[in-house]
């Protein structure tokens, strides 16, 4: 039928040129699209439908190339890219703008005291943990003692920091004081994302060749994975904590929020929320989803492996996770 949708469309890549920041700032503006939270069971049933249909070769009638694109990007907005599972919706990239704007300007917010900062570092972390977990890389199952541990370990370790970071700024300037949540997030970020992703450090990550064809497992690619990751949400966490700080101690000290302090924290939100809309896609997008590296940069053995099999190979490709 000539106005049949061609089979040669490869939904297995990203619509935008991934070798380029503008093409992956494009792929993960669609990806971390806050609306797409907003979606059914249903339509991301008939998204994850119609994407392995038409990778089985079938193409429902009247299927446009925007519609199996669009379907292709609510499918990888919910969908593990390794092991094809749905997400925790909390953890979906899609959720990371209306969760961090809430958490972020709380942790902004009510950061003068103890308590406080020991339960919003929490929830925070909690989070993290979650999100960590949810786009971890490889497809290898965790059990419940390993992520019980993994959380544990992480949320803890992460927490202590950040009243560590908080009891040494007791006496300075208010300003400055404001600028503790962000160091204390990217302190925690160094040691919640490897420690919830502790098993890939451990017996390491699928690695392919640039066609998909899986060649092991590597714990090298996994550490360059993770320090891409943990470079990225320090990065995506830095606009929002940055530069509130500055608004919000020039704010405090005009009329309107001496009358109406409890307008501090939507305020502190929506700051939070409008920079982390461009800052999470942006950050994404520093590192190419499928990352790679040199043959040459693999353990020992995997390299033996791989110029046995496949003597012209130069590089492997791995799913760094977000």
């Amino acid at each position: 039928m000539s106005g049949e949708l061609p089979l040669n469309i490869n939904i297995k890549e990203p619509r935008w040129d991934q070798s380029t920041f503008v093409g992956r700032a494009n792929h993960f503006f669609t990806v971390t699209d806050p609306r797409n939270i907003l979606l059914t069971n249903e339509q991301l049933e008939n998204a994850r439908k119609i994407i392995h249909d038409y990778r089985q070769g079938v193409v429902p009638p009247g299927l446009t190339e925007n519609e199996l694109w669009r379907a292709k990007y609510v499918y990888d907005s919910a969908f593990h890219p390794d092991t094809g599972e749905k997400m925790i919706l909390i953890g979906r990239m899609s959720a990371q703008v209306p969760m961090n704007m809430t958490i972020t300007g709380c942790m902004m917010t009510f950061y003068r005291t103890t308590p406080a900062v020991l339960f919003w570092q929490w929830i925070n972390q909690s989070f993290n943990a979650v999100v960590n977990y949810t786009n971890r890389s490889g497809d290898a199952p965790l059990t419940v003692k390993e992520l019980g541990t993994a959380y544990v370990s992480a949320t803890t370790g992460a927490v202590a920091t950040a009243l560590g970071l908080n009891a040494l700024t007791k006496h300075v300037s208010p300003l400055i004081g404001r600028f503790v949540p962000f160091a204390a997030v990217a302190a925690a970020n160094c040691i919640n994302i490897p420690l919830m992703r502790q098993r890939e450090l451990k017996v390491g990550i699928p690695v392919t060749d640039e066609s998909g064809n899986r060649l092991g497992e590597s714990a090298n690619a996994a550490k360059q994975a993770i320090t891409q990751v943990v470079i990225s949400r320090i990065l995506m966490a830095a606009p929002g904590m940055a530069i509130p700080p500055f608004i919000m101690n020039t704010l405090e000290k005009k009329a309107f929020l001496k009358r109406f302090p409890w307008m501090s924290a939507p305020i502190q939100v929506g700051l939070v929320g409008f920079c982390l809309v461009f800052a999470t896609p942006l950050c994404c997008a520093l590192f190419p989803q499928k990352s790679s590296m040199s043959v040459t940069s693999l353990e020992a053995e995997l390299q033996a492996k791989i110029q046995e099999s496949h003597p012209e190979l130069r590089r492997v490709y791995f799913n760094k996770g977000l």
